[in-house]
């Protein structure tokens, strides 16, 4: 946001980004940090989204004045790609891969998600493009790693990685968003009532055989597991 409520941008130099020291180009050495602006973006994003990350806002948090953060982030995308990479920082990158790369791909992917339900804002934020800081490309090395048995070349291995993280992202935002429309506690009765009575209709028979199968879990967490079997167990990596 080189301007308050800005959003385009010329586009982002990875070297300028993250190979050149994180201090502005001029001017008296100052009282905060890229980190502690980048730090502050992301405590405003937990706590009440992505709107209410603006430079105005991040400003107050950190007590600098609104132009002199531009010299750290001059532009939206460069302080969502710096909190992307920021929080990518939390996940752990030093495990051995175990050799089984579907069960260490399944970890991975459990580590995402719980990574996305402590910061909810995150899936909007991958929906674009991103320029992998080190934080994420750390994580990235982790995922290749346990990709290695597979024997797929370098190109299939970065999208079976691409792959699964569209899915935790795009189920997680779907789970985010059903547990926020699920407030009122008659929400789900009345929705299980509604879909009993199509069902028996007769004009949905492939419904009605669906819906009288035997249940399954359903917690949030039970139904990513199951989500994200089939994903993996029917990975081809002919």
């Amino acid at each position: 946001m080189s301007r308050e409520g800005e959003t385009d941008t010329p586009g982002i130099d990875p070297q300028q980004l993250w190979l050149s020291p994180a201090q502005p180009r001029r001017g008296r050495k100052p009282a905060y940090s890229r980190e502690a602006i980048t730090a502050a973006a992301v405590a405003l994003a937990d706590a009440e989204g992505l709107e209410a990350v603006t430079m105005r806002r991040v400003a107050a948090q950190v007590g600098a004045g609104v132009m002199s953060l531009y010299s750290y982030a001059p532009d939206k995308e460069t302080l969502l790609n710096l909190m992307v990479d920021h929080v990518s920082g939390e996940l752990p990158t030093t495990d051995t891969p175990t050799g089984d790369w579907r069960a260490d791909l399944k970890a991975i992917a459990h580590l995402q998600r719980a990574h996305m339900l402590r910061h909810p804002w995150l899936p909007a934020a991958l929906a674009t493009r991103r320029i992998p800081g080190p934080n994420t490309l750390a994580f990235l090395e982790r995922a290749l790693a346990a990709l290695r048995p597979t024997g797929l070349d370098g190109m299939a291995k970065l999208e079976v990685f691409a792959q699964l993280t569209a899915f935790v992202a795009g189920h997680t935002a779907h789970e985010i968003a059903q547990a926020t429309a699920s407030q009122s506690p008659d929400r789900a009765a009345a929705e299980a009532r509604y879909l009993a009575a199509v069902a028996t209709d007769g004009h949905h028979p492939e419904l009605a055989e669906a819906l009288s199968a035997p249940g399954r879990p359903l917690t949030p967490e039970a139904t990513f597991t199951r989500f994200l079997n089939r994903l993996v167990d029917g990975l081809d990596t002919g």
